[in-house]
């Protein structure tokens, strides 16, 4: 008999919780619980089967009859909770088309919108100490400033072929290792850690990875690809699944046509390597951020217009890269393709004309 990997225990007076931060669920449990669980983590082999408690442990996932290998986290204990915690987002159902995606989300954002919104930031200063700032004069000759404004995230797709080319470029602004660059390396820059790109990276170690989601690019067969950052090269990694795009980013259909996707993967052992503390794990995210609106500002730069999540079906997505079980983990997904430009989803503003008519 084993206890489970994957639980943490809370003090919460007069009880104990016991949280299974992998499936879920969480348990209070009494004096009487909690004392007969201190005995089985001190010895599991004192399991008894005839014991009621014991075999309400073993029902409830808390005890595992055997135990499966993880992978060597490289911080603390916290950090692995609220990454395994927060994976495989916990739902009832998930949408198995645009259909049913636009009235599961219209009855969410109804529900929310019952309770009253935030206040305004509780910093804010009377409107007597504001100082007005002049209109930012530069934009309309500013190639970047016109990049910036014109980038906004899309819900409708044509499906229409991208280019080679464009995807090419997209993944050497965003991801590559600029050859542009290269002078910046001097005797201040480790071995191995000289590639620039033109995002910041935590460390100078460019911990994140790209996987191309690919549907409908020129001379590109659909499918899941590597890209190689130091060589600018792809390397097919699996044939798209049965399943439409949607299902993998927990049913969000409205993108099922998307040409073409960037799934951004964090590898954690290189900054486990350099950086022993969990607080580094914060700096995978914000290196995947950084890299998500290079993306987006790259393809709407391209004429692309851009989606993005971090709604992922983890496990499944993991298995599609090929990187499950491994320190290497995906954070967020990103595309582009061309679109009409609509905020909102075909299906959902129909539902929401069809409830303004009824009003």
């Amino acid at each position: 008999m084993h206890i489970n990997p994957y639980i943490f225990i809370l003090p919460r007076s007069p009880d104990q919780i016991v949280w299974d931060y992998k499936n879920h669920k969480q348990f209070e449990l009494n004096l009487e619980y909690s004392i007969r669980l201190a005995h089985l983590i001190d010895n599991p082999e004192k399991f008894d089967d005839s014991n009621i408690i014991d075999t309400q442990f073993l029902s409830a996932g808390i005890l595992a009859t055997s135990t499966k290998e993880t992978i060597e986290w490289g911080w603390d204990e916290l950090s692995k909770i609220f990454h395994i915690g927060t994976k495989n987002i916990p739902c009832e159902y998930i949408p198995q088309d645009i259909n049913e995606w636009s009235r599961h989300y219209l009855g969410h954002c109804i529900d929310v919108l019952a309770t009253p919104a935030p206040e305004d930031r509780r910093t804010e200063r009377p409107t007597s100490e504001r100082i007005d700032l002049p209109h930012p004069s530069c934009l309309p000759e500013s190639a970047l400033a016109t990049t910036l404004t014109g980038r906004k995230t899309c819900r409708t797709f044509t499906g229409k072929m991208v280019s080679l080319e464009e995807v090419g470029t997209l993944l050497y602004l965003s991801l590559g290792y600029l050859r542009e660059r290269e002078n910046d390396v001097d005797e201040t820059i480790v071995e191995g850690l000289g590639a620039r790109r033109s995002s910041p990276s935590g460390g100078g170690l460019n911990a994140c990875e790209g996987f191309l989601h690919v549907q409908n690019v020129c001379g590109l067969e659909p499918g899941l690809y590597a890209y190689h950052p130091t060589d600018h090269a792809l390397s097919f990694v699996n044939p798209l699944p049965d399943s439409p795009l949607g299902q993998l980013l927990c049913g969000q259909h409205f993108i099922n046509n998307l040409p073409v996707g960037l799934f951004i993967t964090a590898r954690f052992d290189k900054l486990w390597w350099k950086y022993e503390h969990s607080r580094a794990y914060r700096m995978a995210y914000v290196e995947a951020g950084h890299i998500s609106q290079t993306f987006q500002l790259v393809a709407t730069a391209l004429g692309l217009s851009t989606w993005l999540t971090g709604a992922l079906a983890d496990d499944q997505v993991e298995s599609l890269l090929g990187i499950e079980e491994s320190s290497e983990q995906p954070l967020f997904f990103v595309g582009c393709g061309q679109s009409d430009g609509q905020v909102m989803c075909t299906e959902l503003k129909a539902l929401l004309n069809s409830r303004g008519s009824q009003q």
